[in-house]
């Protein structure tokens, strides 16, 4: 992906090597986070219980202090235990930080896009702020961490993003590339798309009133339709000419590994479709591939039409 160079947004709210107290709790409120950071995917039970053994042998029987060791290694303080060397100890960006040029980049180019189609549809377009932490920090919707990965939320309009995540997407989960980096970055601005149409508010209303099971199947089609106007982007950056060679591979590829099956196959070995809530690979791949093939609003209804 040829950015460099190109548009930077202003948009960007960096509060990376800050440390706030407060934020609720964890991510909520209609929060609509990017799947792979480990937020939603709790421990089974089995799981939990020979945590708990191992906790007690090495705390009681051994004499090692467990948690201790826990926070030197940041996993009690939201620290991604990647190696992603981003920023420094402190969390501070460096001074010569091409990631986030990167990222304010294609924040640029969403904005370029979607000012456009909404004007052509005769509304006006708001840009969403991004917000750049490292490890913890709160947002309208609960606590952004790590673990929640990269999402919109509703309620303050801004997308959160820790930047680790991008490494966790190359050593995890094979997803590496530029253009890859960006469509998690379309992604969750397509949600605020959704935000904007007045399609997140009533599924927000709606299911409130849905059991679990018909929430993920509604969730499903959401997020579906977010990777559709990621594609949509992803057609107006062609466009532009900034595609180089297997930049499309790499979204495709990304959409791929993070499908609901894939994931679940990968981290418990067996898959639970009343659990999915993203979408499978398939689906995911389908609904990017038709944005970008066809660049058209009409084309991303998941809502009414089969997915």
């Amino acid at each position: 992906m040829d950015w460099k160079g190109r548009r930077q947004s202003d948009n960007i709210e960096d509060e990376r090597g800050s440390s706030p107290m407060g934020g609720g709790g964890p991510l909520g409120g209609g929060g609509f986070s990017f799947p792979g950071g480990g937020g939603g995917r709790g421990l089974s039970f089995k799981t939990i219980i020979i945590l708990a053994i191992i906790f007690l042998v090495l705390q009681y029987g051994f004499g090692i202090n467990v948690m201790g060791l826990l926070q030197q290694s940041g996993a009690l303080t939201g620290g991604s235990g990647s190696g992603y060397s981003q920023n420094d100890s402190s969390g501070a960006p460096p001074a010569n930080d091409e990631m986030k040029q990167f990222v304010a980049t294609v924040l640029a180019d969403t904005e370029d896009t979607w000012t456009g189609i909404f004007k052509s549809m005769g509304k006006t377009y708001t840009d969403p702020k991004l917000v750049l932490f490292s490890g913890r920090f709160p947002s309208a919707c609960g606590t952004a961490s790590a673990a929640t990965g990269p999402f919109y939320c509703p309620s303050d309009q801004k997308v959160y993003l820790d930047m680790a995540f991008f490494q966790q997407m190359k050593d995890q989960f094979g997803a590496a590339g530029d253009f890859a980096q960006a469509y998690v970055i379309a992604h969750e601005v397509g949600h605020h798309v959704q935000d904007l149409l007045g399609i997140l508010p009533k599924f927000n209303q709606a299911r409130q009133n849905m059991s679990e099971v018909d929430a993920n199947k509604m969730s499903v089609r959401i997020e579906l339709q977010a990777d559709c106007f990621a594609g949509i982007w992803g057609k107006y950056t062609q466009q532009k000419g900034i595609l180089q060679s297997g930049d499309l591979e790499e979204a495709l590829n990304a959409a791929q590994q993070i499908g609901d099956d894939t994931l679940q196959k990968r981290t418990q070995g067996y898959v639970v479709p009343d659990s999915f809530n993203h979408g499978t690979s398939a689906q995911r791949v389908k609904w990017f591939k038709q944005g970008f093939d066809s660049g058209k609003l009409s084309d991303c209804d998941t809502l009414n039409n089969p997915v």
